[in-house]
């Protein structure tokens, strides 16, 4: 059994090659995440199956027969429920079937979020290194300030 672990930084870029052989999107690796997420809006169909609509993009809208709901705990406290789709994710050359639950990332600067039970005995997590959106989180740091000085004034 190879227990060698691949180091990530606290941001990479991933694929799905199920949902789109080509496409690499940037995910936020949190280790205090215990499940990932993928932007995504999700509906129900009329056949029971579900249908999922990723990255905010039409085109790339794939169908699920096997889900299910999860209870998720946000960064903020607020309880969401969320479906949850199993999915190929590639990262850093290593692919792993994983549960993603499906949520509006659209304001978020990382449209995917990497938790632990992708991570678990599998990466580990460098903070100093990663492909991190630094002008885009820094924007968002900048918007978010704004808005708390909006509200104190």
């Amino acid at each position: 059994m190879n227990d060698q672990k691949t180091i990530v930084g606290s941001a990479e870029a991933v694929r799905f090659p199920e949902l789109d052989k080509s496409r690499k999107v940037h995910a936020r690796i949190d280790s205090g995440a215990r499940t990932s997420a993928i932007w995504g809006n999700a509906r129900v169909t009329d056949e029971g199956t579900l249908e999922v609509s990723f990255f905010g993009d039409p085109a790339l809208t794939h169908t699920f027969m096997e889900y299910s709901r999860q209870a998720v705990a946000t960064s903020t406290g607020h309880i969401d429920k969320r479906y949850k789709v199993r999915i190929l994710v590639a990262l850093k050359g290593r692919k792993i079937r994983a549960n993603f639950t499906i949520a509006d990332r659209s304001t978020q600067v990382y449209p995917v979020l990497i938790g632990r039970n992708v991570l678990r005995g599998k990466f580990l997590v460098d903070v100093k290194i990663g492909k991190k959106l630094l002008e885009d989180e820094k924007k968002r740091i900048d918007d978010l300030q704004s808005l708390l000085e909006e509200e104190t004034t």
